[in-house]
């Protein structure tokens, strides 16, 4: 898919389809594809966010419950609702951690954080 296939589905598209359910709907089907590609470590999930056109994603914290990932964002970016990607990678945790997880996210002004928690 070229990128301006990929800028009309998730930039036109999908929200016009959506509406307010956007973010929640993205989520879950972010968490849907993680089940469909699971990965065994993070560099793979990271190879992945590249593969699907996501982003650059970095790893920039580990702790015994969390993880904190940051992907910067460029000013065409900034208005893109994340919410895919965040299901993702609370799918993938859920996965290779054996409990659930969540993530949330925050928004910087040049870099987007995804916050991986878990029980």
């Amino acid at each position: 898919m070229n990128d301006f296939n990929y800028t009309l589905l998730r930039e036109t598209l999908l929200p016009a389809l959506l509406g307010t359910e956007e973010p929640d709907i993205l989520y879950w089907g972010g968490r849907r594809i993680a089940r469909e590609y699971r990965k065994e470590t993070t560099e793979e999930i990271q190879t992945f966010f590249q593969e699907a056109g996501w982003g650059e994603l970095t790893l920039t914290s580990e702790k015994r419950k969390e993880m904190e990932f940051e992907m910067p964002l460029t000013r065409e970016e900034k208005h893109l609702d994340r919410h895919l990607e965040a299901g993702f990678l609370a799918e993938q945790m859920e996965h290779l951690k054996n409990t659930s997880a969540e993530t949330v996210i925050t928004e910087k002004r040049k870099r987007i954080l995804f916050h991986v928690y878990w029980d």
